[in-house]
């Protein structure tokens, strides 16, 4: 008896390393001092002693039950955009520049191509970041997993300097709301979309007139990573007062989470066009319309409140990062929370 009779192939291991070095040196930065396959990644922090106060912010999260998705498809080089996505938006979305990220991958059997695959989704998603990939790690767990599935989840560690923290404390009645749209369902309520929409891999690769591709390339689509256009709209001397990244919880959970005590947002629901995947979903599923927003992002991926000086200079850099961008509400005086009319 041995590891490998146990269900643990220790070479499989080795050999998903050396597959996923090509993708993961795609995300180098000069600062970070180690080598993959060491015990922990090294990052200099000597660049930014110039800040005032550098504070580090982090994030921590998952792609969930969308992994599900993967399986049925097979496909498994997008997900891991998903994953970073899914943190460096909440780091940027207090001011912060990722620095690194560490994946966690645990599997019911090790096939290194599909590690690889997994692993260059995450190098791509820490590219669009501008984060490097300095460590991770690969849990084969038989009896735990199926075979042919994994779990995938990750960490990033980002920088600002304090007084440039986004907390909107500073809000006030007048300020623009602009939204970024998403690039659809992102990586949030795949438990419901997988109530409502047939897990079959032949009705998921079925061309849909509506969405304009297949279903499965809908829901598959990776998590929009917003880092490059909060940068671009601080760099064009416009000031986020405050930002809401819209995940789980949609409107009505994450957009009071930007708020300070004493303003509410008010924002227009048709004051940008809702993607058809949410038409579909709430039409196939039978979801009332709260329901819906209190789920999904609903095409906005990201919440960012200016001045209204600053809003036509901010999402002109936000358009020229890549993003498309509409003006959804303003800040009013009230009760803290959102009002979606």
């Amino acid at each position: 008896m041995d590891y490998k009779n146990a269900g643990v192939d220790i070479e499989a291991g080795y050999k998903s390393v050396e597959l996923m070095k090509e993708h993961i040196k795609k995300t180098m930065r000069p600062e970070v001092l180690t080598n993959i396959g060491g015990f922990s990644g090294a990052f200099s922090m000597e660049a930014f002693k110039k800040m005032e106060k550098p504070t580090l912010v982090s994030g921590t999260d998952g792609v969930g039950t969308k992994l599900k998705l993967a399986f049925t498809l097979d496909r498994h080089d997008t997900v891991g955009i998903d994953c970073v996505a899914m943190c460096v938006n909440d780091i940027a979305c207090a001011g912060g520049e990722p620095l690194f990220f560490l994946d966690y991958i645990a599997c019911g059997k090790n096939y290194p191509e599909k590690i690889a695959l997994i692993v260059k989704g995450v190098a791509e998603g820490c590219a669009q970041a501008g984060a490097a990939l300095i460590g991770g790690e690969t849990a084969e767990m038989p009896g735990f997993y199926p075979e042919d599935e994994y779990d995938l989840a990750g960490f990033a560690v980002g920088v600002v300097d304090e007084k440039d923290l986004i907390t909107g404390k500073d809000l006030k009645a007048g300020d623009v709301l602009l939204g970024l749209a998403s690039s659809g369902v992102h990586s949030n309520g795949f438990s419901l979309v997988r109530k409502v929409f047939p897990m079959e891999r032949t009705a998921l690769e079925q061309y849909d007139e509506e969405l304009g591709t297949t279903l499965g390339e809908a829901l598959l689509a990776p998590t929009k990573i917003y880092v490059k256009a909060l940068r671009s709209i601080k760099e064009a001397g416009a000031v986020i007062k405050a930002c809401s990244h819209i995940t789980g919880g949609g409107f009505y959970e994450n957009v009071p989470r930007m708020l300070r005590e004493g303003v509410q947002a008010v924002i227009r629901k048709d004051s940008y066009p809702i993607p058809p995947i949410f038409t579909m979903l709430a039409r196939e599923g039978g979801i009332e319309e709260k329901m819906m927003y209190n789920t999904y992002n609903m095409g906005i991926g990201m919440v960012v409140a200016v001045s209204q000086e600053d809003a036509d200079r901010a999402a002109k850099a936000a358009r020229e990062a890549g993003e498309t961008v509409y003006v959804i509400g303003e800040i009013r005086d009230g009760e803290k929370g959102v009002v979606l009319c």
